[in-house]
């Protein structure tokens, strides 16, 4: 049955994916004149580079090497360079709509109208790859966000807690040693006494982490109560058993619709990811039945993936929850269908008193290029009475 499923949602996806770049195809191609000597090496190219996504996500899986790797890199960037050539061509052929009925376009326009083609084609190029380049260069710089949120308890022998969170990290191909490097230095220049990873630590395959030994940086992490973390939609997509167990080897401890006790003063709530029954077909436990054992008189700190339903953890007494998924859309538009679909997107609000904080989250998925918003890890300075 989940295969057919699968199998199902490939075939749409493949399917999706080819009839937006043939339009994008058949765009550029109108642009160049049947004439021209470029006009093989165009419709050669566009084919090859946009076959290169589809062909990464099959060869990960199968064959991860040097050569996938390049494949990946290049798939990736073209997903961006796809979606604004498309919006370019749509806002084209709306403008050549409206002219239709009012010309608005100046003559020259039609004075040579193949070159005006051409010379169109060009900037749009170029423009794309200024923007794609602007948005890789913010996608490789996070940024270290502070927060400094107030929790009306007492909690004995202590008054403050410094937390270190990040989200949506995605380590594997595109999310490597280089990154992983920064990341586990950037964590540990805040000297925190709680890290915490609030799900897609790890990108669907696990193969380029194990490749790369990824796992090795996540353990030279320094926390005085340790490294916790719950399972995000991507470590359901490639396994979620096989990714829990590797990141607990390194260091992590996993928290699966579980609550802990921490250091006797707080405690911990970490929920699987509400995809867990998309893929395994049982459902993740009920946030009331997990927060049976609580004593709410302490601190209360839950871990979330995707921030849905906000009001349970308000119903439920939670003191802070922390989330990720959104990615806050990772690449204008789309952070307006995140802001639509999610009553938090991005950053902080407060619910009675209950505090919410949703992350940028600190890698991408797909094209390494974020704009928009930028990529962050976040720290939290929680007092208490």
């Amino acid at each position: 049955m989940k295969t057919n499923i699968f199998i199902i949602f490939f075939t749409i996806v493949v399917v999706v994916y080819g009839l937006v770049n043939s339009y994008i195809f058949i765009k550029g191609l109108q642009a160049i004149p049947s004439g021209s000597e470029w006009r093989p090496w165009y419709i050669a190219g566009f084919w090859v580079i946009a076959s290169t996504f589809i062909l990464a996500r099959i060869l990960e899986r199968v064959w991860p090497c040097g050569l996938t790797g390049v494949i990946t890199w290049i798939g990736s960037f073209w997903l961006a360079y796809m979606l604004y050539f498309i919006l370019i061509a749509l806002t084209v052929d709306l403008g050549r709509l409206i002219n239709h009925f009012i010309p608005v376009f100046p003559q020259f326009f039609y004075t040579d109208y193949q070159k005006t083609k051409l010379v169109a084609l060009f900037i749009s190029m170029v423009l794309v790859t200024l923007v794609v380049l602007a948005g890789f260069i913010n996608a490789r710089n996070p940024r270290i966000k502070r927060l400094d949120l107030h929790i009306v308890k007492t909690v004995a022998g202590i008054k403050s807690l410094n937390i270190v969170m990040a989200s949506d990290i995605h380590l594997g191909t595109l999310i490597a040693k280089r990154k992983a490097n920064r990341l586990v230095a950037d964590i540990n220049s805040l000297h925190p006494d709680l890290v915490l990873f609030a799900g897609d630590v790890v990108d669907e395959d696990l193969a380029p982490v194990i490749k790369n030994n990824l796992g090795a940086n996540l353990a030279q992490i320094k926390s005085r109560l340790g490294v916790y973390a719950i399972t995000g939609n991507h470590e359901y997509i490639g396994g979620a058993e096989a990714a829990v167990k590797y990141l607990e080897e390194h260091g992590l401890t996993m928290l699966r619709d579980t609550a802990i006790l921490v250091d006797g003063r707080f405690w911990l709530v970490g929920r699987d990811d509400r995809d867990k029954s998309r893929f395994t077909g049982k459902p993740r436990r009920e946030l009331a039945d997990i927060m049976q054992p609580v004593d709410r008189t302490m601190p209360v700190i839950l871990m979330d993936h995707q921030p849905f339903h906000l009001e349970q953890a308000v119903a439920q007494g939670v003191d802070l929850q922390l989330s990720g998924h959104t990615h806050h859309g990772q690449m204008w538009p789309f952070n307006y269908i995140t802001s639509a679909m999610y009553e938090l997107s991005s950053g902080y609000k407060k619910t009675g008193n209950t505090h919410f904080f949703v992350s940028n989250g600190y890698g991408t998925w797909g094209p390494p290029v974020r704009l928009g918003n930028r990529p962050e890890i976040v720290q939290i300075n929680l007092t208490f009475e």
